[in-house]
């Protein structure tokens, strides 16, 4: 919520509303300028010393280029896009406007990040979170999947499953296209050693020799189990030559 410093046997106070509010600072006759901060989508934080307030300034961080084109290419590949901030809820929910988020939960404390990601599975949700910052780590190790970006904080990418080396969250779109590509090529696989060995295992026992006088021919038995694992092996290095087709714009 903010930080609080002894300058010269003085208190000095810096942070959001609710920390002001704690330390018994009055900032209502600064409330119509904050609330313009806020609708831009900038967080106000106040300063103070003591209980008398000096000012109030507003910081904002700069709304990724491509996180408007990315959070609607999420919901068209049929994702819940929800945003957690510690921000409050007029700024969130500026900033939510900018990118396409209609679910917001604003003014969340690190532990209630992670707290909020426990309720969604709790509803046998399945949650990837997506953070960069050390705020964002408890929630990023209680994630189904933790995406880090990159440039974010060291702790945040320890945290999660996955690190975006970008600084682009389009790396998200790309991250779940390579996933569920792999995920078919793994059952593909699956599928065809089924064949094989259903096929050959039986044949290779006699269950067609009371029938047809038909046994399974020991070099025959080889080649089919060569070509089993080289039809596994070749399907699974099919995925060498993935590209992503679709285009986040």
């Amino acid at each position: 919520m903010g930080i609080q410093a002894t300058l010269k046997q003085e208190q000095i106070i810096f942070g959001n509303a609710k920390f002001m509010q704690s330390q018994a600072v009055l900032i209502e006759h600064v409330e119509t300028q904050a609330k313009k901060m806020m609708t831009l989508g900038h967080t106000p934080l106040y300063l103070a010393k003591g209980s008398k307030l000096l000012g109030v300034i507003s910081v904002a961080d700069p709304v990724k280029p491509d996180a408007a084109a990315t959070v609607k290419h999420l919901q068209k590949m049929g994702l819940q896009v929800r945003m957690l901030t510690g921000d409050n809820h007029k700024t969130a929910e500026a900033v939510a406007k900018q990118v396409g988020i209609t679910e917001v939960l604003a003014d969340v404390l690190p532990e209630n990040k992670a707290e909020a990601i426990i309720k969604l599975q709790q509803q046998h949700e399945v949650v990837a979170m997506v953070g960069d910052g050390i705020n964002d780590a408890p929630a990023l190790a209680q994630a189904d999947v933790g995406f880090a970006i990159g440039a974010g904080a060291d702790i945040a990418i320890e945290s999660a499953d996955i690190t975006i080396i970008s600084n682009s969250i389009v790396g998200v779109v790309n991250a779940i296209l390579i996933s569920k590509a792999t995920m078919r090529n793994i059952k593909q696989n699956l599928f065809g050693a089924f064949i094989y060995n259903s096929v050959g295992i039986p044949v290779a026992a006699g269950v067609l020799y009371p029938l047809i006088g038909v046994l399974l021919n020991p070099m025959i038995a080889g080649a089919a189990m060569a070509a089993s694992s080289l039809t596994v092996v070749s399907n699974a290095n099919r995925l060498r030559l993935f590209k992503i087709k679709e285009q986040v714009k």
